[in-house]
């Protein structure tokens, strides 16, 4: 099990996660309503760290094709789209843009999960995340028990260090955020917690 940590903002944050192996890191680039968003020359300033180990996920609601070919400028290696997608729609993308995508299925309810169909051939990995954007909302995890597919599996939705030990085994990456705040900035000593929780988890299994 991988771990993204998104909604990086500091050279400290982006320094921290490396320097701890974060296996993902994210940043919100152009949905201003969350806290966790940054500017373009943020952005530019933060994918410029050396990432070593680690890879850049840029986060986009509903992008225009304008939005896309800007942020493709930056040092990212996948990006993460919220929004309708299809399969072709998808390949069309990574070809255009030269990145690897992360297609975010947001559920609300049990029949959302199979949004996924329509994007299970192209994405490089398929997020299922709350329907909260900027709010991170719990939703039941062990609806995506027993889905096979090509691409890897990524969850989100609230998750806290609590909850590691029911989701091993049921997803390949866990992405997490606000949990690892303090009055919405992203806390050092949490991110090192939960990191070394999941690697104790992980070592025992």
């Amino acid at each position: 099990m991988k771990l993204k940590v998104c909604g990086l903002s500091t050279d400290a944050d982006v320094k921290t996660c490396i320097a701890n192996n974060v296996n993902y890191c994210g940043f919100i680039l152009n949905f201003p309503k969350s806290h966790r968003y940054i500017s373009f020359s943020k952005a530019y300033e933060l994918t410029s760290i050396d990432k070593k180990n680690s890879e850049y996920v840029g986060v986009l609601v509903d992008p225009t094709e304008q939005e896309m070919r800007k942020f493709s400028s930056l040092n990212l290696d996948y990006f993460q789209l919220y929004g309708e997608y299809t399969d072709k729609e998808i390949k069309n993308i990574k070809h255009k843009f030269n990145k690897k995508v992360i297609t975010s299925i947001q559920v609300k309810k049990r029949e959302d999960i199979d949004n996924y169909f329509r994007v299970k051939n192209e994405s490089d990995i398929i997020l299922w995340d709350s329907s909260g954007y900027e709010k991170s909302l719990k939703w039941n995890y062990e609806w995506i028990r027993g889905i096979s597919i090509n691409c890897k599996k990524m969850i989100a939705g609230n998750i806290v260090i609590n909850d590691l030990k029911k989701l091993i085994g049921l997803a390949d990456i866990i992405d997490v955020s606000g949990s690892l705040e303090t009055n919405k900035v992203k806390d050092k000593v949490k991110i090192k917690s939960f990191i070394d929780e999941m690697n104790k988890i992980k070592n025992a299994n």
